[in-house]
């Protein structure tokens, strides 16, 4: 939901190509990706809309099933969340106006980092707990309805 928020803020506030300059090396800018990450397929024509909307949904559902299914650690299952919440993020944007709104751009002298947004953090972020909670040992997974008997 805070994702949708503040893309509603910049789209709000922001004209549609503009920048703001917030630090040497940040900008708040309001671009539009109609494709997927670093604007990989965003001259595909369209069809990417759905392909897109239809991955992060289907993404979605399984990781919420394995959320229900039961996790080995509060860890993982932030990571699950998070990555639920940045995956459907991208999706409103995609279905509600066919393309994602990105404000974020972060530079360094002459290197750019593509724009991105908060939906995207998350998905990033959510990945790297991912990787850290499969070195973390845990508890092993038992499947939901199956406590142990007394």
């Amino acid at each position: 939901m805070l994702d949708q928020l503040v893309k509603a803020s910049v789209a709000a506030t922001l004209p549609l190509g503009s920048s703001v300059t917030l630090t040497p090396w940040f900008n708040l800018v309001h671009v539009l990706n109609p494709g997927a990450a670093f604007s990989f397929l965003a001259d595909a024509g369209g069809w990417q809309r759905h392909a897109l909307s239809g991955i992060g949904i289907v993404v979605s559902l399984a990781l919420a099933v394995m959320l229900w299914r039961g996790v080995r650690s509060r860890l993982e299952a932030a990571a699950y969340v998070g990555l639920i919440g940045g995956a459907l993020g991208n999706v409103i944007d995609r279905l509600r106006i066919g393309a994602v709104i990105d404000y974020l751009d972060l530079y360094w002298r002459g290197m750019h980092w593509p724009a991105f947004n908060l939906a995207d953090v998350l998905v990033v972020g959510s990945a790297g707990l991912l990787v850290l909670a499969s070195f973390k040992p845990g508890m092993p997974r038992e499947p939901r309805g199956q406590e142990e008997a007394s």
